[in-house]
């Protein structure tokens, strides 16, 4: 996973939870959507594919738990 992808998914995610959604990991006393989201990262809790294209025009979706 690069480095944009990695920021791409935290701040799609950290969105998500501001606007209320529940979390897959247990929040343990973190209010910050920011560091609830790369928690979620580092657990394998999302589910969300990153689509890639290849050169020749088609794309690939890849989960985000096979690409940690």
């Amino acid at each position: 996973m690069t480095k944009y992808e990695r920021a791409r998914i935290i701040g799609a995610r950290a969105l998500q939870l501001s606007y209320g959604a529940p979390s897959f990991v247990a929040r343990e006393g973190l209010y910050n959507v920011t560091e609830i989201a790369k928690r979620e990262l580092q657990a394998k809790a999302l589910p969300i594919s990153i689509r890639r294209q290849l050169p020749d025009g088609t794309y690939q979706d890849i989960p985000v738990q096979y690409l940690l």
